[in-house]
């Protein structure tokens, strides 16, 4: 029998990062040495307090079935957390939702406030998945391009320029995936008014909040006037080094945090339950947590520099300003003359340099390609240098 697909994913595409990451695991498995500047996750183990409480739970017994919105204590901890690091202290663990990663935290959101009719205004470059998420609602994604000149971030302006009375919500990602750019307090005031004043749900990915460099990123419940409208989005994977774990939440008004419960009991049901208690112990065994996400983000920062300093050289190269998060956006616009000239770039740089970067494309910005330095600071540096050289090539 023939398989047709159902209007549901009908317009679905194949994540375009986690299709590098397999080609680069498929060109390694084949003997071929190769620098890896696609992926998207630490390379740090995950510290050993938090492997250990898992291993403690384990033998506790957490390994059956618990709440749908996640086992209370730990929904406590993401609360006050979020009350000691940002908001006046009146978020309550009735507000937080634990889901298998922030993903699928995103994709409820976007699930539960969305559908047919709405348009939802997604800054440019984003993350891929945050299109395909608002498509799978039924709902259009709008992008607003960001200008070069602002490190590829939008303004509250922009947004209002591109709103019509259709639209219902926005995405917001600081620091931002893929260009490594964080919006400062100004800039995330202004749009979180902007989004309050016209009634839009905002949904606030701030999955790379705690790896930033040039100072503490500003998040939004610091700045939102108000939280009727607000959906934070957060989890484990980035900072403390645990994408495989898959715990994410979201911090959202009481309603939305219900509907988004009954939907996630009938899709997935809860997170695994030695997960949660593993996540339990990052937020709560506060100075070994952040203890070791200072080491680790010392180890990004450090990589960021170095990375920047391979780039010294070669001034025609112009990138966004990394900020956070671990990705160096690199424009290679007018590469070799394609159309799409960031497939083109990487295919190339892919074929002859044997390294591994994510096509703009894959964010809505075909002239640009990201590079990850996720890696050790060696293999950053050269892969870099190598990209630099080619982009200089021609």
């Amino acid at each position: 029998m023939d398989f047709r697909p159902s209007a549901n994913i009908a317009r679905l595409k194949e994540s375009a990062t986690l299709a590098v990451a397999a080609k680069a695991r498929a060109l390694k498995a084949a003997g071929i040495p190769l620098l890896d500047l696609g992926q998207g996750e630490p390379d740090f183990d995950t510290p050993a307090f938090i492997r250990e409480a898992a291993t403690e739970a384990l033998a506790a017994g957490a390994t059956r079935y618990t709440a749908t919105e996640g086992i209370l204590p730990l929904r406590e901890a993401i609360a006050a957390d979020a009350n000691r690091l940002w908001g006046p202290g009146d978020v309550s663990p009735a507000e937080v939702l634990v889901s298998n990663g922030s993903k699928q935290s995103l994709f409820n959101a976007c699930f539960c406030c969305f559908g047919p009719g709405d348009e939802v205004l997604i800054p440019t470059p984003a993350w891929t998945s945050y299109y395909e998420m608002v498509t799978l609602a039924r709902a259009t994604p709008v992008p607003v391009m960001g200008d070069p000149a602002n490190a590829l971030k939008v303004t509250a302006p922009q947004l209002a320029e591109a709103a019509t009375p259709q639209t219902r919500g926005l995405m917001l990602n600081s620091p931002c995936n893929p260009t490594g750019a964080v919006y400062t307090r100004d800039e995330l005031a202004a749009i979180l008014a902007l989004a309050a004043e016209r009634g839009w749900w905002v949904l606030a990915d701030e999955i790379y909040q705690r790896i930033s460099f040039d100072g503490p990123a500003c998040a939004a419940l610091e700045v939102a006037p108000t939280r009727a409208n607000l959906i934070v989005i957060n989890g484990v994977a980035k900072a403390y080094a645990m994408t495989g774990w898959r715990i994410g939440w979201t911090i959202a008004p009481p309603a939305v945090t219900r509907a988004m419960n009954a939907f996630q009991s009938h899709t997935t049901s809860n997170a695994a339950a030695v997960s949660q208690h593993a996540a339990l112990a990052a937020l709560a065994r506060r100075d070994e947590a952040d203890a070791a996400v200072r080491t680790m983000v010392a180890a990004f920062h450090r990589r960021r520099d170095a990375v920047l300093a391979a780039l010294a050289p070669f001034p025609a190269v112009r990138v966004v300003h990394p900020a956070g998060a671990f990705y160096l956006y690199v424009h290679v616009g007018g590469f070799a003359g394609a159309a799409d000239a960031g497939a083109a770039f990487a295919t190339r740089l892919l074929e002859e340099d044997q390294v591994a970067v994510v096509p703009g494309g894959a964010f809505l910005t075909p002239d640009w390609v990201r590079a990850s330095y996720a890696t050790t600071e060696a293999i950053a540096v050269e892969g870099v240098t190598r990209l630099a050289r080619r982009l200089v090539a021609g």
